[in-house]
């Protein structure tokens, strides 16, 4: 199996002095059905470099939950798990490894690389079509639906220096970007919620690679 590394949302335990890292179930059930293996990433690591390099990874996912504790109305702000994902993002340019943003993992990559996030409406618990533009080896169409969960939106003249969009809600706004040189891909869309696309999974082969059958 190929090995990607996921980062998790955390969670402040009502009534007590805890916060957890979490990650929906689904994930492991959709990668591990297509010859991926699911590595949870801690946020609250001293050491990205020493908890990484052992692990022999392929590629890392930044799943969604959780906003980004810059945006102005964050309400369940993760301070930690921002600090760990932009070390990550560091470490993963020096390994040369792929990166997929998903939701809030797109509005990260945006975020470092100088983008802009907006409150957007009707942009949760919903699903909308989208049109592709793909680029650099990105396998992307256009669909009819794809699912949204997400409270902030990236106008589509404000990706960030590194980035360029290449998909669009019918609204205008981004739901798929692409990095000008490394490998590294953002989507909107959660893959690991219905409905569920073949597409997807052509983005993780493309990203990650081919696991043997």
């Amino acid at each position: 199996m190929i090995k990607l590394g996921l980062t998790q949302r955390v969670e402040a335990v009502p009534g007590g002095d805890e916060r957890r890292d979490c990650l929906d179930q689904a994930w492991t059930l959709l990668l591990e059905r297509h010859g991926f293996l699911p590595v949870p990433l801690p946020n609250a690591t001293s050491d990205v470099k020493a908890l990484v390099d052992p692990l022999s990874l392929a590629g890392v996912i930044l799943t969604g939950g959780n906003d980004l504790a810059s945006l102005p109305g964050a309400t369940n702000p993760a301070p930690e798990r921002d600090q760990f994902e932009s070390r990550l993002l560091e470490v993963c340019s020096e390994r040369d490894l792929p990166v997929l943003g998903v939701c809030r993992g797109l509005q990260k990559l945006v975020a470092e690389s100088a983008g802009e996030l907006l409150p957007v409406a009707d942009h949760v618990a919903t699903r909308h079509a989208i049109r592709a533009q793909p680029l650099r080896g990105m396998p992307l169409e256009n669909r009819d639906e794809v699912n949204s969960f997400h409270r902030f939106g990236i106008p589509p003249d404000a990706v960030g220096r590194d980035y360029e969009a290449v998909a669009f809600a019918p609204d205008g706004w981004v739901e798929a970007v692409v990095h000008r040189s490394l490998p590294r891909w953002g989507i909107m869309w959660h893959p690991e919620r219905p409905p569920h696309h073949d597409g997807d999974i052509e983005l993780l082969r493309a990203l990650f690679g081919r696991p043997k059958t």
